[in-house]
């Protein structure tokens, strides 16, 4: 593991830095660890701009933590990229292993590793609610694969009360890769390699390992910033060509 992050981790779950129970805490560790991991030092994190607060200001300009809803990051980024280099850090579960918790007891089960695995291509369901910002010149992407423990409550609809439930808390175990976007150009890193030529929608699914329809979400991502361009059709179809 890396040891900024084992460093990172190890603070933010010590009792010296004064963090409650799982689910009991405002701030999230998988944020926290993030936050700490990126930037150490404590003068540079939750720093006002504006009438904003980034979670961090440094001399590499702003970097936002957002592990969801990134249609919120809307009225920061109108803000902040009028003057400064932003970047938008993303967390995806590489290995997942899960934990149920009790609501009313606390109680925790056994963690279950979960057989979906992640890849940088999960970005795309995010990145389209920003889709008008990505062509900014002070846009940067920065994906980071994290092994981690998801924690979440018995409190869904269905019989055993999983479906349909809240997820409390998520606490990385260790970095295991990432993936740094700094311009347009930069998407087609996350067009999987094994297309060439024309492919489909279902082709990119196939070998993105995602739905069709987050396929289509993703090409709709990749053709806006230039990196794929349609180029006639294959049956009722789309064919894209990956732009060089």
């Amino acid at each position: 593991m890396d040891s900024s992050f084992e460093a990172a981790l190890e603070y933010c779950l010590s009792a010296d830095s004064s963090r409650a129970g799982i689910g009991t805490y405002k701030e999230k560790t998988l944020h926290a660890v993030l936050k700490r991991y990126i930037e150490p030092n404590d003068a540079f994190q939750e720093v006002a701009v504006g009438s904003f607060v980034a979670d961090i200001c440094n001399e590499n300009g702003i970097i936002e933590i957002q592990t969801r809803d990134f249609n919120n990051l809307r009225k920061k980024l109108d803000f902040f990229l009028k003057e400064h280099i932003v970047t938008i850090v993303f967390p995806i579960p590489a290995t997942k292993w899960l934990l149920w918790v009790d609501p009313e007891t606390g109680e925790t089960t056994k963690q279950r590793k979960s057989p979906k695995t992640g890849n940088p291509c999960q970005a795309f369901h995010e990145l389209y609610k920003i889709k008008p910002y990505l062509t900014h010149p002070n846009l940067r992407l920065r994906l980071m694969l994290l092994d981690m423990r998801e924690y979440r409550y018995l409190n869904g609809w269905s019989r055993d009360k999983k479906k349909g439930s809240t997820r409390c808390e998520r606490i990385p175990v260790a970095l295991k890769d990432e993936l740094q976007i700094d311009s347009p150009a930069e998407y087609r890193k996350l067009i999987p390699d094994t297309l060439q030529g024309g492919f489909t929608s279902a082709d990119f699914a196939k070998a993105a390992g995602l739905s069709r329809h987050a396929a289509s979400t993703a090409l709709n991502v990749l053709n806006f910033v230039g990196a794929v361009e349609r180029a006639g059709k294959k049956g009722k179809s789309y064919l894209y060509h990956i732009l060089t």
